[in-house]
């Protein structure tokens, strides 16, 4: 059953307030189904890392690492540290990097899910949401065979890190970060306390998992509805006149939030269910998602800096580029992401399971069966 919008008449300044709330709840989620998945995967994706042995096995590594972590930011600072501890060569931390970039959009993804029992607002949240996607495997497609052939991005990465020697990382730290990161281990710990950690099949994991979505799935009914009844103030002509006015103002406020965030699994996550609510087009929303991809980018960029290697700084370097390269290609070319994303959608309305079976297959079937097949 969908909550009643606020109503209309309400002051605007209470229909703020629970914009707030529920906002900080839905990002609160988001952390808190990320802290979930550790719990399953920590042990895993050190694992997985040290199983690349081949640039194929890699990319799909840093797939499906990032798809369990759900975070790109995460994923890359990993590889910085086993760069700049000599554990993986630069040859194979590109690939890496490339995969997670395509992994860190199954957030979003999951969040458009939401939506299914709403036809139209589904239609638009998953185009908006899987435009993350294409975006990411049309730049794998086009650069990871140019990289194999050429080693272009990785001789790149070592030019501009030769050149950056001496300068020293800084501690940045996400102020979204630091208010709701206690929050969603607070609740990961009281689970904890109640049922056992240390058996197999990890019962505070799972049910963590499942209060973490439950409250994803329910911030998101609240959110867009308290959106659309925001609408009727204009607030959809706020959106098109002012913030995403044009093309260069929806990529700078992309790339301007993740870097303060620090995370993009979250920025991109926070525009699908304004796209599901309609205040957002698709060709607003494409600018923002290539934004945020260089955004998100910074945290690694800050942690080889930190180290003092060139190796781990280049490896750094390579994923900035990586995105900066994709947004110069796909920006022109937005109509080929946005007609894919588009028929995504329309044929994911014919059944339920397809845009689940489409999450499954693409961050974890394939990735798992390209792993243990080309090991």
């Amino acid at each position: 059953m969908s909550p009643s919008p606020p109503p209309a008449t309400l002051p605007l300044s209470q229909r703020l307030l629970r914009l707030a709330i529920v906002l900080f709840l839905f990002f609160v989620s988001i952390e808190w189904m990320a802290e979930s998945f550790k719990l399953f995967g920590s042990g895993l994706t050190a694992q997985l890392l040290n199983l690349t042995s081949n640039p194929f096995t890699a990319l799909f590594v840093g797939i499906l690492t990032t798809s369990i972590v759900q975070s790109s930011s995460a994923t890359t600072s990993m590889v910085v540290a086993l760069v700049a501890a000599g554990s993986l060569q630069l040859p194979l931390a590109v690939p890496i990097i490339m995969g997670a970039n395509i992994g860190t959009s199954i957030t979003n993804t999951l969040v458009s899910l939401a939506h299914i029992n709403r036809s139209a607002e589904f239609r638009r949240a998953f185009a908006a949401s899987t435009v993350h996607d294409i975006f990411n495997l049309l730049c794998v497609l086009l650069f990871f065979p140019l990289e194999l052939a050429t080693g272009v991005f990785s001789a790149s990465g070592l030019w501009m890190a030769r050149g950056l020697e001496g300068m020293h990382g800084l501690d940045l730290m996400s102020p979204l970060k630091l208010a709701i990161h206690p929050v969603a281990s607070g609740m990961i710990h009281l689970l904890e306390s109640i049922l056992p950690a240390d058996t197999w099949w990890h019962p505070h994991a799972w049910l963590s998992l499942a209060l973490a979505l439950t409250l994803l799935f329910g911030s998101i009914l609240f959110l867009t509805n308290i959106l659309k009844s925001l609408a009727l103030q204009k607030a959809e002509t706020w959106f098109e006149d002012s913030l995403f006015k044009s093309t260069s103002r929806s990529f700078l406020i992309g790339l301007g939030l993740t870097m303060a965030v620090q995370s993009s699994s979250v920025t991109t996550s926070l525009i699908v269910p304004m796209a599901g609510a309609g205040l957002l087009s698709l060709r607003q929303i494409y600018p923002y998602t290539l934004g945020a991809n260089i955004g998100t980018t910074i945290t690694a960029l800050m942690a080889a800096l930190a180290t003092q290697n060139p190796l781990a700084l280049a490896i750094a370097l390579v994923h900035t580029l990586f995105n900066a390269a994709g947004t110069a290609v796909f920006l022109p070319l937005r109509a080929v992401p946005i007609y894919l994303a588009s028929r995504l959608a329309d044929v994911s309305m014919r059944s339920r399971v397809i845009p689940f079976a489409y999450v499954l297959t693409v961050f974890f079937l394939i990735p798992v069966a390209f792993i243990f097949l080309m090991d």
